[in-house]
């Protein structure tokens, strides 16, 4: 069910934009993995054999994007996931990549919820603690041809509402996805917006740890 046909990786560092230099860039990364869509041109009831399929897909993609950047996983303070479906699938194809996407960037930084119940869509283990990747893992999805680019949503890995962390990575393979291909991603960042400056919960004031605040 599961065939590979290209791994794109996209790392970037961004010193200031227009405003003074960072005394620490911010990096962004994404990952796509181009894969071979096995419902393309028909209709399939029953897709979910596929998600359970895609699970160390997931996980293997979130360390080979942890390596590319070149940092600790402590470092990771942003993340987010997208699919593009090629035009011979449909956009639930896409949805399939939410648990196995969410979960393996999750399970790289230390989340200690339960994998069953994370599938299920049942209520999460929060441990009470920083650092676990509390927050929901934002996602888009689109259908589209080849070259068709997706803005990647990020927001802070452990509450939903810090908004110097509202971010976005675009994410283009050339050449993908073919009409029976799905490209599926995954994004990182290390920080806030390099000049972030417009209020709201800061990540040092997180008190909650219930993935939001």
């Amino acid at each position: 069910m599961i065939e590979i046909r290209r791994i794109f990786t996209h790392v970037e560092q961004i010193r200031h934009e227009f405003g003074p230099e960072a005394p620490t860039p911010l990096l962004r990364g994404a990952i796509a993995a181009v894969l071979a869509n096995p419902f393309a041109g028909r209709y399939e009831p029953d897709i979910l054999p596929m998600m359970d399929a895609l699970q160390p897909v997931g996980i293997d993609m979130a360390r080979r994007l942890r390596a590319a950047m070149d940092v600790p996983a402590e470092r990771i303070e942003g993340y987010g996931k997208g699919a593009i479906v090629g035009a011979a699938g449909e956009l639930e194809h896409g949805a399939l990549w939410h648990v196995p996407g969410g979960y393996a960037m999750r399970e790289l930084l230390g989340w200690k919820g339960d994998r069953n119940a994370y599938a299920k869509g049942k209520a999460e283990e929060k441990t009470g603690q920083p650092g676990n990747a509390l927050s929901i893992v934002p996602s888009t999805k689109k259908v589209g041809g080849p070259g068709t680019a997706l803005d990647v949503p990020m927001t802070h890995v452990n509450a939903s509402y810090v908004r110097s962390h509202f971010d976005a990575i675009e994410v283009r393979v050339p050449g993908a996805p073919l009409p029976d291909e799905i490209v599926f991603i995954l994004a990182m960042s290390t920080g806030p917006r390099i000049h972030a400056r417009v209020g709201g919960l800061a990540a040092s004031a997180i008190a909650k740890w219930d993935g939001l605040r």
